[in-house]
């Protein structure tokens, strides 16, 4: 019930409270005449006007005029202008009288060409026509020559191939010839041996031969060092007392199956190629009354004797 009633209450007072703000507000933007106009109006004492204006002090009698000297002071009276216009003036320099501009240069036009004659302009024109025939000419001939030059160079190709491919046959036949030759010689030498070697005339080695399993085999050794020494071309650069041994595979009755010099010996390639060769001319080597120590695959130690 309290509530319901103090609410109308706070409300005059805040509406009191608005208006003594706006006219505060109204005053204070009043200035020093107009308080003074509402302090008349309201027929205040001096004591309680809030706002006093200071008035000037008039002073009767006649106008004094001063001049006020300092950084506040008032402009010079007009007399000292006067003053100072009256001085005489100052003396104005002369200006320099501008200089007339360099005249146009004059444009001096070409001599003009003479056109040529009508009887000139179709001699130039045959000249002209007489160079480019020539050049075209020119042209032609580099033409062929470079054609002719080119011809001349395959031309020269094809005899060097020519040439190369009949060289090659040559040395094809030559090789062919020389290994007829040698196959030829092949075959007399294994012809030869093939008569010569029996077992009645067998040679008989001047020495015994031994490393190859034990003394029984001391002749068989001995005869296929004689056969195999007969059939051998010793070359020059091969000393003596040194071995070479040979893996020979064979067959019974001696003919050799193949025959090939172990790394271990001492010989260059063309003596170990001899000893391959001497082997196979030797076929068939010594079998007839060495049945007993016949093998099929033997490593036989050719030696160098110096006799050989």
């Amino acid at each position: 019930m309290e509530s319901a009633e103090a609410t109308p209450r706070a409300v005059v007072y805040s509406a009191l409270l608005h208006l003594g703000i706006v006219g505060f507000l109204a005053l204070a933007m009043l200035n020093c005449t107009n308080w003074e106009s509402v302090a008349d109006a309201l027929r205040l004492p001096e004591a309680m006007r809030p706002v006093t204006c200071t008035r000037m002090v008039r002073l009767e009698g006649p106008v004094i005029e001063a001049t006020l000297v300092g950084p506040v002071g008032a402009p010079p009276p007009p007399t000292a202008k006067r003053a100072q216009r009256a001085s005489p003036p100052h003396p104005q320099k002369a200006e320099p009288k501008p200089k007339p501009p360099p005249p146009a240069p004059v444009r001096v036009l070409p001599t003009p060409v003479p056109q040529p004659q009508l009887k000139d302009q179709e001699k130039i024109a045959q000249i002209a026509e007489q160079k480019a025939e020539q050049q075209k000419q020119a042209q032609e001939e580099e033409q062929k020559q470079r054609m002719a030059e080119l011809t001349r160079q395959k031309e020269a190709e094809r005899i060097l191939r020519e040439l190369a491919k009949v060289k090659a046959e040559s040395e094809a036949q030559q090789r062919r010839i020389n290994l007829e030759q040698q196959k030829a010689e092949q075959l007399a030498d294994l012809s030869k041996a093939n008569e010569n070697q029996n077992a009645e005339n067998v040679p008989v080695a001047k020495q015994a031969m031994t490393g190859q399993a034990g003394t029984s085999n001391d002749a068989y050794i001995a005869a296929l060092q004689n056969a195999i020494t007969q059939n051998w071309l010793r070359p020059e650069n091969i000393p003596a007392g040194v071995d070479c041994p040979v893996d020979i595979v064979q067959i019974p009755g001696g003919q050799v199956i193949s025959a090939k010099v172990l790394p271990s010996c001492p010989f260059s390639e063309a003596g170990k190629r001899s000893v391959e060769n001497a082997i196979y001319r030797a076929s068939p080597l010594p079998y007839k009354g060495f049945e007993k120590q016949f093998r099929r695959d033997i490593t036989f130690n050719f030696k160098v004797t110096s006799s050989q």
